[in-house]
């Protein structure tokens, strides 16, 4: 049976180094938000024919330099753009850029030798020598000579745009508001459930404290990844939306559950072994569930890790959440949660 317990410091420390430097990135960085939060403007498009694939877009409006572009498949021909707010011109533009990308070359393909003929033919040539006459125009002059200049589809004729809707700040404010205030109340109905739970277990460790550890692993969890996406935001230009919120929602299921089977296995030992020490007992509920955390982790990081690689994009930013915060949340769960339910029993003793 491994000593975890008693090597608490070099985990602690290594998770305080962790939030450290979380905490200074989001001072001196911050988080770079997305559209759902600062307010942008989303076009909603259905093409007549098969749908150009992200990469195509992106590149073709590449040079308008759009900021913060999302570009989701939607059914089985449509897209929905997101992207900061567009004024009437750069909407325009957008468009015409679209309907380019998807207009098909209707340009009849004949050969240099019929062109030749034709050309002879609609300048009226005629007589010895002009099987040797060779013409040389541009093509646009060739179009309009011939009478082949292409007409090219309207906008309406490739897509439609079924949407074009702005989002304003005010929004944006009101989501940020709700996010903070759903994290909150998540970390609170926790503590209280986890209190009611361990109500029968107040020796040696009263039952609130089993959930003001399991809150403290949860802050842990949240802020590290938080801090991981505000760095990310820094150098790659990562943004967080609204899918962000539900990935940490999820994040605080995932690990208080984690939680709750350690400290669950914590109060059956404390009533099988009570000539143990409290320290005993904590270090040996953890070398028993420590496989079982460790596996019920790893087989859901297969999953996510699977639909990260071949996944959309628009999903992706959510997809590591979910792996950062279950990498951190089973950490936090053995090594931070179960530590400081020892620190509180130490420090109730110390004051008596």
């Amino acid at each position: 049976m491994y000593n975890i317990i008693q090597k608490r410091k070099i985990w602690l420390s290594l998770s305080a180094v962790l939030i450290i430097i979380s905490i200074l990135s989001l001072i001196f960085w911050g988080i770079k938000l997305g559209i759902d939060f600062t307010g942008g403007s989303l076009i909603e498009l259905e093409f007549a024919t098969e749908r150009p694939d992200n990469q195509q877009i992106h590149q073709q409006l590449a040079d308008l330099e759009l900021d913060s572009l999302n570009i989701q498949p939607i059914g089985e021909n449509g897209i929905l753009m997101r992207t900061t707010t567009l004024t009437e011109e750069k909407h325009q533009q957008i468009l015409e850029k679209i309907n380019n990308l998807v207009e098909p070359d209707t340009e009849p393909q004949i050969s240099e030798e019929e062109k030749q003929e034709k050309l002879k033919s609609a300048l009226g040539l005629e007589g010895e020598g002009v099987d040797q006459l060779q013409i040389d125009l541009s093509d646009e002059d060739v179009s309009k000579l011939l009478g082949q200049e292409d007409e090219k589809k309207s906008m309406s004729e490739n897509f439609t745009e079924l949407r074009f809707d702005s989002i304003g700040p005010t929004i944006g404010k009101e989501l940020q508001h709700k996010t903070i205030y759903a994290i909150i109340i998540v970390l609170f109905a926790i503590m209280g459930y986890i209190a009611y739970a361990f109500r029968k277990v107040s020796k040696p460790v009263e039952s609130w404290k089993y959930g003001i550890s399991a809150i403290i692993a949860l802050g842990h969890d949240i802020l590290l990844v938080i801090g991981i996406f505000s760095i990310l935001g820094h150098f790659l230009g990562t943004q967080i939306d609204s899918l962000f919120v539900t990935a940490l929602l999820t994040i605080l299921g995932f690990s208080v559950h984690d939680t709750i089977v350690t400290f669950d296995r914590i109060r059956e030992n404390l009533h099988r072994h009570q000539d143990k020490t409290f320290e005993t007992v904590v270090n040996q509920s953890i070398n028993e569930t420590i496989v079982r955390s460790l596996n019920t982790s790893l087989t859901t990081l297969f999953v996510l890790t699977a639909a990260y690689i071949f996944g959309g994009a628009t999903i992706k930013n959510f997809i590591l959440a979910l792996i950062l915060g279950i990498i951190f949340g089973t950490y936090s769960s053995i090594f931070v949660a179960c530590p400081f339910l020892l620190i509180f029993y130490k420090l109730k003793r110390y004051n008596k």
